[in-house]
């Protein structure tokens, strides 16, 4: 799980494994495809090449 501000309802909330859609590598780091509570499609890149300002936190 880890913790996502939804672009179209703009709450902060947690996002469980059951909710992400997809797992792509590019070459800016690892996007992950999710639906939000909200039911917004949201997508975060992560991993050692993404750039990002925001602080992700990921639990197992």
């Amino acid at each position: 799980m880890f913790d996502h501000q939804c672009t179209a309802c703009e709450k902060r909330q947690l996002i469980f494994t059951s909710q992400v859609t997809s797992l792509t590598n590019t070459d800016h780091g690892i996007v992950v495809a999710f639906t939000c509570w909200c039911g917004a499609a949201q997508t975060l890149v992560t991993g050692s090449k993404a750039t990002s300002t925001s602080k992700v936190t990921l639990a197992a």
